[in-house]
């Protein structure tokens, strides 16, 4: 047999098992779509360099030309090419969404008169009220200079000015450009702020004081701030934010002890309006109006009660985005709610991995910048694996249940697929895991369902009648239940776990293999377990930096035997608290800082010392030629040591050494992020700092 025939011949036997493996999967593929989607997405933040306009034009035309090249495709080709359009769509999407919110931002620390208009109240970390104020006024700043919009954090006696929507206002701030990562690796702040619309944050002692009154020009957002405040005149305390929080989605009232006890108890996402809330409220309106219908025969044999239902709980979902503010977490949760009460509509099977590949398709397509956060990969993660593990409860043909026992299971699956699904990506974005989350939210989400959301919509229902306070008062009940578990489980020994941030490959590999277990069927799935077992593996060998120099010189931190050891017991502290994070060390801020005593020993030379200098003891550096030395202010000329100052940080950004017994290696925020829209150095001429610590 000749070479061409045997060549053909092998051809043909890829071509047949390839055709064999792909039907298979009939009827399977389309929930890969936002796989190949995100990937492309992911490819374009994960780039060291800025595509030109004309590259994205041209990725987004050869995916157009693609779609129609593997529409036409036999069944072989087409799975092949629609993965490569939609890799090139996600390079696309991500970059034209990164050019539609550019706008200005400032390139150096700006101090004096802020005026603009509050368009958003909320808390930072350190537990001030925050504002964002748009049609922002800079003194001496042209306007085609101006941020669109600014964040302030207010300290200081701010209590003769309760913050509104739509008032002007003014006061003097402290300004700077968004900090970007505090360690190469970590969260790129700037990039966030950059998807924000923030082209500057910072924080003012000064009073703010009211220059114009609301304009009525945010109807919305001024509804919400009053239904806010009602809730919380009928609910006074940390239940009455609760309630605020949501329904209103206002979370300004909340305090951070509070807010630590539902993070530590794995309770948070009762907080965030997000797919929970957004479920448990169409479902009830749902059901509610089903009921209603059957219960007028007039109407309920004359119209199809289940479709005008679904039709009515979707305005209703759709009223509550509205009320909530409309962020991403909520408009993820609306979206996978539409899509399944559109398919209830349509008489199509409703929760299927088909509607999670569809509502994931829209929130990248209109915010591929969530891809990146917490947020979009724990839902969709917990609402994908529910799903699957559902539909495999349904097709494995298991004994059935009795009736009254079936909610009680349901619950419990529920909370721990999710918590499962969710606990990894959690961990890895937060560094620590709830070792009694699963107890927490089975005390809790049973009550969030039957008491907290019913009391919600009717409380709503009444408060045209002022006669909501009943409603409320059942609301509060349950929300204090939830508080009451929340402390209760965060006072338990060992509450909180910590755990070291994995290296960047960990979660793509373990998203990869969770998605191949759920999505692919078959015994093949089963390949996916390697994946994340491997995944797995290398965060247990995750390394750690031996030093982290912070990107303004004004902390250090060095690993010792106990523990990294910080160069000060205070200032710079949410640095000090992500890189604690970071290492899966519970200490805080001052017992790290007890571990450093004078110049710390550099690891990886014998008579060289790692000595940092900040205040007027900067003024003077001494150091010898084998040292480094870290400065928070320009290093004078001529020393003979090596140097980290403002000058050189403000070119890499924070920086970490990994020292082995061979030397060492020195990787900066630069190096990972490159140059993008969001971290292009400040105009020429101008001084850099960061960014206060109040992100």
């Amino acid at each position: 047999m000749s070479s061409d025939a045997q060549s053909g011949g092998q051809e043909l036997r890829i071509t047949a098992t390839l055709s064999h493996v792909l039907g298979s999967q009939r009827g399977a593929l389309l929930p890969w779509a936002p796989v190949f989607l995100a990937i492309g997405i992911g490819g374009y933040f994960s780039l060291r360099w800025e595509p030109s306009i004309m590259l994205l034009v041209a990725l987004a035309g050869l995916a157009l030309i693609g779609g129609w090249v593997a529409a036409r495709a036999g069944p072989v080709a087409a799975p092949f090419l629609w993965a490569l359009v939609l890799v090139a769509a996600g390079v696309a999407v991500a970059g034209a969404r990164a050019h539609q919110v550019a706008g200005p931002q400032i390139g150096w620390r700006y101090y004096g008169p802020v005026e603009g208009r509050i368009v958003a109240i909320d808390r930072s970390a350190s537990d001030a009220v925050r504002i964002v104020l748009d049609r922002v006024v800079l003194k001496d700043m042209a306007p085609q200079d101006t941020p669109r919009r600014v964040r302030l954090s207010l300290h200081g006696d701010q209590d003769h000015l309760r913050p509104w929507p739509g008032q002007v206002v003014i006061t003097t701030g402290h300004l700077s450009v968004s900090n970007g990562p505090v360690e190469p690796g970590g969260f790129d702040f700037r990039r966030h702020a950059w998807f924000l619309k923030l082209g500057a944050v910072g924080y003012a002692r000064s009073p703010v004081l009211l220059l114009r009154p609301p304009d009525g020009g945010q109807p919305v957002f001024t509804a919400r701030m009053w239904l806010s405040a009602r809730v919380q005149a009928s609910l006074p305390g940390e239940v009455g934010a609760f309630a605020a929080a949501v329904m209103a989605g206002d979370r300004s009232g909340m305090g951070q002890d509070t807010l630590e006890a539902l993070r530590v108890s794995n309770l948070a996402h009762l907080l965030a309006i997000s797919g929970l809330h957004m479920g448990l409220l169409t479902g009830f309106v749902f059901g509610l109006f089903r009921l209603i219908l059957a219960a007028v025969p007039v109407l309920g044999l004359r119209v199809p009660a289940k479709k005008l239902s679904a039709v009515l709980a979707l305005l209703v979902a759709a009223g509550y985005l509205a009320l909530s503010g409309g962020n991403v977490a909520t408009e993820r949760a609306f979206v996978m709610v539409a899509v399944v009460l559109v398919a209830v509509i349509f008489d199509r099977r409703a929760l299927t991995l088909r509607a999670v590949a569809v509502a994931a398709m829209i929130i990248l397509t209109l915010r591929p910048e969530a891809l990146m956060g917490p947020g979009f990969q724990m839902s969709f993660a917990a609402t994908t694996a529910l799903v699957a593990v559902f539909a495999w409860i349904r097709d494995a043909g298991l004994p059935r249940l009795p009736a009254w026992l079936k909610p009680v299971a349901a619950v419990v699956v529920s909370s721990g697929v999710a918590g499962l699904a969710t606990a990894p990506l959690g961990a890895a974005h937060f560094n620590q895991f709830a070792h009694y989350g699963l107890i927490a939210n089975l005390l809790s989400v049973p009550l969030m369902g039957a008491l907290v959301m019913p009391a919600a919509v009717l409380a709503v229902c009444l408060l045209p009648f002022g006669l909501e306070g009943v409603a409320l008062w059942i609301m509060g009940q349950g929300l204090g239940w939830i508080l009451g578990v929340a402390h209760l489980v965060t006072g338990l020994e060992g509450a909180r776990g910590t755990v070291v941030t994995p290296p960047s490959l960990v979660l793509p590999l373990m998203a990869l293999g969770a998605l191949f277990v759920m999505l692919w069927q078959g015994w093949a799935r089963l390949l996916g377990v390697p994946v994340v077992l491997v995944a797995l593996l290398i965060w247990t060998g995750a390394d750690r930096p031996t030093i982290l120099i912070a990107g303004d010189g004004a902390l250090v931190g060095a690993m010792t035997a106990q523990g990294r050891a910080l160069s000060r017991a205070s200032g710079a502290g949410f640095v000090a608290r992500n890189w604690l994070d970071h290492d899966a060390d519970p200490a805080l801020q001052p017992d790290a800082a007890a571990r450093w005593s004078g110049p710390m020993p550099l690891f990886f030379s014998e008579t060289g010392q790692l000595i940092h200098l900040r205040g007027k003891a900067a003024a003077d550096p001494a150091c010898g030629p084998d040292d480094w030395l870290v400065l928070d202010r320009r290093a004078p000329p001529g020393l003979p040591c090596r140097v980290f100052d403002l000058r050189s940080l403000g070119d890499t950004g924070a920086l970490a050494v990994h020292a082995s017994g061979k030397g060492y290696r020195i990787v900066t925020v630069r190096d990972r992020t490159g140059e993008r829209l969001w971290n292009r150095p400040p105009r020429p001429g101008r001084p850099v700092r960061r960014s206060p610590p109040d992100q």
